[in-house]
């Protein structure tokens, strides 16, 4: 009873929430400020509070918070826009990950286009490529190609062959290329095997 009362009176103001306790008061009633201004748009407030308390913990001064929570929300703003208003708080978040990494907007909207929701996945594959070494077009157009047909496994089992690749030496931008070709040539062969009347 006491965690749904709680719960009730956050979602009812949002600026009683407990979690805000670790803020000073100046940083706490600016970083409500955004919250309450991105909430106002339809964009996820859970993020930016983790953002504020992460800056919190790591004894960031009040200025660099503030500047950390209003940076993601204009960047859950931009990936918003690039990926559509029903997308996901997850996808959202994904999304900021991948243009953080140097995808513009135009791809995550491309990648929308191409893929069936979720995207969280691609997006994210897209962010770890280019945290890997992978230049950021290289790795956007990877994604882009194999986004229409490849499942989320598939994806996943690609960024991990491209960063053992690199991690025996291999340029990244050859280890997408080679990779990128062998998985293609995988999924094009299931889908073969699973066309009925295969011959």
């Amino acid at each position: 009873m006491i965690l749904t009362a709680l719960v009730l009176v956050i979602a009812q103001n949002p600026a009683q929430d407990p979690r805000y306790e670790r803020l000073d008061p100046d940083t706490h009633a600016r970083v409500v400020a955004i919250v309450d201004s991105a909430r106002a748009v339809g964009l996820p407030s859970e993020p930016l509070i983790h953002r504020a308390l992460e800056g919190a913990m790591k004894n960031a001064t009040g200025e660099r918070i503030v500047a950390a929570v209003r940076r993601l929300a204009g960047d859950l703003g931009t990936a918003r826009d690039a990926l559509g208003s029903k997308a996901t708080p997850a996808e959202l978040e994904a999304g900021v990950a991948a243009l953080r990494a140097g995808a513009t907007p135009a791809t995550l909207t491309r990648l929308r286009d191409l893929r069936k929701p979720p995207v969280t996945m691609a997006l994210a594959v897209l962010a770890d490529l280019v945290a890997s070494g992978v230049p950021a077009d290289s790795a956007a157009a990877a994604v882009l190609v194999l986004a229409p047909t490849a499942r989320d496994a598939d994806l996943v089992e690609f960024r991990r062959a491209v960063e053992r690749d690199i991690a025996l030496g291999a340029p990244p931008d050859a280890a997408t290329s080679v990779r990128l070709g062998a998985t293609s040539m995988g999924l094009d062969a299931t889908a073969r095997n699973a066309r009925p009347g295969k011959p």
